[in-house]
């Protein structure tokens, strides 16, 4: 539930609108690529996790493969793309609720939808679980809904209608723009999609982390490629692919085909629910790789405290600013914001989804050499299959730079990235100088031989072995 609760949100029941401009009726195409691209990382990324589960996932699995600097890299990179979640969905949040409250400002809604999941994510992580789970409740109970009732209605079974497919050919063929928006399209279904993954994250907090993640990985992939590919397919049979509008939802369209008079509202408030739900998840997410971060110094060390609940309650609050900052971009641009930063942050996590498959690449040659017996959950036909995926990653990143619409949006996850990576060479080169400091004898015998402070980031690193769990850290960090 945390897995399908962190993929379907407003990109879903929103975003889809901007893919199905792009790419007509074959946007159904783009998002079967997309899925099987989830799918295979889904499951290089489970092969790794039941191998070695730990907190912080696919950061720890680069920094064991690569060496500390992949690990800053995956981590910075995969905290921003959900920061950025954060801010998107609580901008969308404030646009929903101004369809029943008109005269309160957008940006103080989308401000208190942020504070009240903050405060859900403050309490407990099991009170962060429960609030998943039924938020993704509700979600896929309303998309089988409308997957089951939309059938009805494309195949003639609907009072009323009778089967009708030209909407797939009658407005400019199945791909009236080329394969070109097809493929580039995955960008922003990534965005969309992204968020299976994150049970590889929350597993090291359950109580069999091994088995969570191969149940994840066999069953809620499969799941989420048919609601996306099926659901947009239904959608682009029903209604004229240049019929939608983007920016809005085009499940709208379609309940009005249904003749669903109160369909609006009802869309309104099940994207309301899915909003929160990946509020809920990227706070949560972004607040653990922080943790994970700080653990291996490569953030603030208040970041790795954690309450007597377990919560990391600064690194929590941490991760709120960007949403602030998100929230008041919004109310600057309100009519640009959403897209420029779904296809910006869709970017960023394909560069985590090429660092996990390099990754697993690489570990799986040297498990397979030193430990083999730990590769209980492995991807097929390696390492044909995790070089194709890398391949196809690698070839929307390179499309993009050919899409005049998305050109700036690269440039800003490239210039992202590349921050990244200076900040973690001026990380290194400060941590040597004061190694140098210390041999030399600058520090004072009573800092020396200081104890270590209990709950403190030395004790949680002293507490560490090389590529322990994420689970130990916790405990140590506790």
């Amino acid at each position: 539930m945390l897995s399908l609760g962190g993929v379907i949100g407003a990109g879903f029941f929103v975003g889809i609108s901007a893919i199905i401009n792009q790419a007509g009726p074959a946007a159904a195409l783009t998002c079967a690529i997309t899925g099987v691209i989830v799918f295979v990382v889904m499951r290089m990324l489970g092969e790794m996790a039941v191998a070695k589960p730990c907190t912080g996932s696919f950061t720890e699995y680069a920094r064991m493969a690569f060496g500390p600097w992949a690990g800053f890299a995956t981590g910075w990179l995969y905290w921003y793309f959900w920061v950025m979640v954060v801010g998107i969905e609580a901008v969308i949040g404030g646009s929903l609720l101004a369809r029943w409250f008109p005269d309160v400002p957008m940006w103080i809604m989308s401000a208190g939808l942020l504070l009240i999941m903050t405060l859900v994510n403050l309490a407990s992580v099991g009170n962060f679980g429960e609030a998943e789970y039924w938020f993704a409740g509700i979600k896929v109970t309303v998309i089988l809904a409308f997957i089951v009732v939309a059938s009805l209605f494309v195949f003639g079974l609907w009072p009323g209608t009778h089967a009708d497919f030209s909407n797939l050919i009658d407005h400019g063929g199945f791909m009236p723009n080329g394969f070109g928006p097809v493929l580039v399209g995955v960008v922003a279904v990534i965005f969309s999609m992204t968020g299976a993954e994150l049970v590889t994250i929350a597993a090291a907090e359950s109580p069999e982390p091994g088995e969570s993640i191969r149940r994840a990985t066999n069953t809620v992939v499969f799941r989420v490629l048919a609601f996306f590919v099926i659901s947009t397919l239904l959608l682009v049979t029903m209604v004229p692919w240049d019929a939608f509008t983007v920016g809005e939802s085009p499940f709208i369209d379609a309940l009005s085909r249904l003749g669903v008079g109160a369909g609006a509202d009802i869309l309104n408030l099940v994207v309301l629910v899915a909003v929160l739900s990946c509020l809920n998840s990227g706070l949560y997410t972004a607040s653990r790789m922080l943790f994970t971060l700080s653990r291996h110094q490569n953030a603030p060390g208040w970041m790795v405290r954690t309450n007597s609940r377990g919560v990391p309650v600064k690194g929590v609050l941490a991760c709120t600013v960007i949403g602030y900052g998100c929230i008041a971009a919004g109310y600057i641009w309100p009519d640009t914001i959403f897209m420029f930063l779904v296809n910006s942050s869709g970017a960023v996590c394909l560069f985590v989804y090429v660092f996990i498959c390099a990754s697993e690449i690489r570990l799986r040659r040297r498990w397979e050499r030193t430990s083999p017996e730990i590769l209980e959950f492995r991807v097929w036909l390696f390492p044909v299959v995790p070089i194709l995926v890398t391949l196809v990653i690698l070839s929307v990143l390179v499309g993009m730079a050919f899409v005049s619409d998305m050109r700036a949006q690269l440039m800003q996850s490239l210039i992202a990235f590349a921050v990244i990576l200076g900040a973690y060479l001026v990380k290194r080169t400060l941590g040597r100088r004061r190694g140098r400091t210390a041999e030399a004898g600058d520090a004072s015998p009573v800092e020396q031989s200081r104890p270590v402070e209990p709950g403190s980031v030395a004790e949680a690193d002293s507490a560490e072995q090389p590529e322990s769990s994420g689970t130990a850290a916790v405990t140590a960090a506790r």
